[in-house]
């Protein structure tokens, strides 16, 4: 199964595609659809994110698609103006023939560090871990719109369950810990 996974902005919007097979989960692609946000106009930019997203809709053909919620902006403006570009972005797979799954900024690096709170950095290890990245993407977003694929892969639309990650004795393991156990 292919999945494109999307991280939403006006400004940056993050993309990714990996394939599914059992318990392997292999990159096919990613980058970032990256449109200026002084030199045009803010219907031009969502115009070529829409176009850009479907041009990967159409050269990955995923079968799922999944996308990171809204939860809180800065201030008002950029909220509605992220949430026009999530509109933009559902609109692009709706015509791809996708209907996006929704998952919350927690509930996705839950899944891929075991932990809602990770920061980007930790969330960025743990997605070039899982997927044997070599590079490191240019922008955070590229590797959090894949962290949004992972976890549709892990969850296929569910709830994301809690996950708790102790050692014996009901101590919290350590970050450190918890990527070591990943990797083997």
């Amino acid at each position: 199964m292919r999945i494109l996974g999307i991280d939403p902005g006006s400004v940056v919007c993050g993309y990714g595609v990996i394939d599914v097979r059992g318990s392997a989960i292999t990159l096919v692609e990613f980058g970032v659809v990256h449109v200026k946000r002084y030199k045009s106009h803010f219907p031009e930019r969502l115009r070529e994110i829409h176009e850009r997203l479907g041009s990967v809709i159409q050269r990955s053909v995923p079968d799922e698609c999944a996308l990171e919620m809204v939860f809180h902006s800065k201030n008002v403006k950029s909220l509605v103006q992220l949430a026009h570009a999530r509109g933009v972005a559902m609109l692009a797979c709706a015509e791809g023939g996708l209907l996006p799954t929704e998952y919350t900024p927690m509930q996705i690096k839950r899944s891929v560090t075991g932990r809602g709170s990770a920061s980007k950095v930790q969330v960025s290890h743990m997605v070039s871990s899982i997927l044997k990245l070599t590079e490191s993407p240019e922008f955070l977003d590229a590797t959090d719109a894949l962290a949004v694929a992972i976890c549709h892969a892990i969850n296929m639309g569910r709830p994301t369950p809690i996950i708790k990650h102790r050692k014996p004795g009901g101590r919290r393991a350590a970050w450190s810990e918890f990527v070591q156990r990943r990797k083997r």
